[in-house]
């Protein structure tokens, strides 16, 4: 079972240790932020980047949890062995 979780481990590690921070933002907001940050306001478009990657987020984290459950409820401890 644990040789089964290692490559795992490994690759949440690699994800942890390698972050690079990232921008995300869509065509309206990067044209508010580019004026914002012209009149020197640069504190509003890191808050509406964090914001947009905060959104992107929840998605990959609903289907996350479904796919858990769903492996729960399919694979019980007693079946996989039957």
């Amino acid at each position: 079972m644990i040789k089964k979780l290692i490559p795992f481990f490994i690759t949440a590690g690699f994800i942890l240790l390698f972050q690079n921070e990232v921008e995300a933002q869509c065509a309206m907001c990067k044209a508010v932020l580019e004026t914002n940050m012209q009149s020197g306001e640069e504190a509003v478009g890191k808050g509406i980047n964090d914001g947009i990657i905060y959104i992107m987020f929840v998605p990959y984290l609903l289907l996350g949890l479904a796919g858990y459950f769903m492996y729960k409820n399919y694979l019980k401890p007693g079946k996989a062995e039957e």
